[in-house]
C-alpha cells in the first residue's frame, strides 16, 4: 500500500479523529442512519441521471457521484465506529461468506453468459 492509500482501519481512525476535532461528538446512531439514507438517495438520483433515462437538471453535477460515494462512506464509517465494528473484518467475513455460498453460482448462471 502506498502512502496515498488508506485501509479501512486507517479510515476509521481518521474519521474518529475528525469527529473529535471538528464534530464535537458523533450524532446518534439513528440520526446517522437517517443521514446515510439521505446520502444514498442523493447517490441514487445521480446514478439514475447518468445511467438511466432521465437527464440532469440544471445545476446538478454529472461528476457528483464520487462526492456522494465519499459522503456515504464517511457516514458508514461513523456508524461502524459508534458500533465498534471493524469494516475490514466485516468485509473479510462477507467475502468469505459470498465465496463459500456463490463460488459456482454466477459461473453457472446462463443469464450472465455472453
Amino acid at each position: 500500500m502506498n502512502e496515498n492509500e488508506l485501509s479501512f482501519n486507517q479510515a476509521q481512525k481518521k474519521v474518529d479523529l475528525w469527529i473529535s476535532e471538528f464534530g464535537v461528538r458523533y450524532f446518534s446512531e439513528l440520526t446517522n442512519l437517517a443521514i446515510l439514507m439521505e446520502e444514498m438517495g442523493e447517490f441514487a438520483r445521480l446514478v439514475a441521471r447518468k445511467y438511466g433515462d432521465q437527464s440532469f437538471k440544471k445545476g446538478e453535477d454529472p461528476e457528483g457521484i464520487s462526492k456522494e460515494m465519499g459522503d456515504i462512506l464517511f457516514v458508514l464509517i461513523c456508524l461502524a465506529n459508534q458500533m465498534g465494528i471493524s469494516l475490514e473484518d466485516a468485509l473479510r467475513a462477507t467475502l468469505k461468506k459470498n465465496t463459500e455460498r456463490d463460488k459456482n453460482r454466477h459461473k453457472e448462471n446462463q443469464k450472465l453468459q455472453t
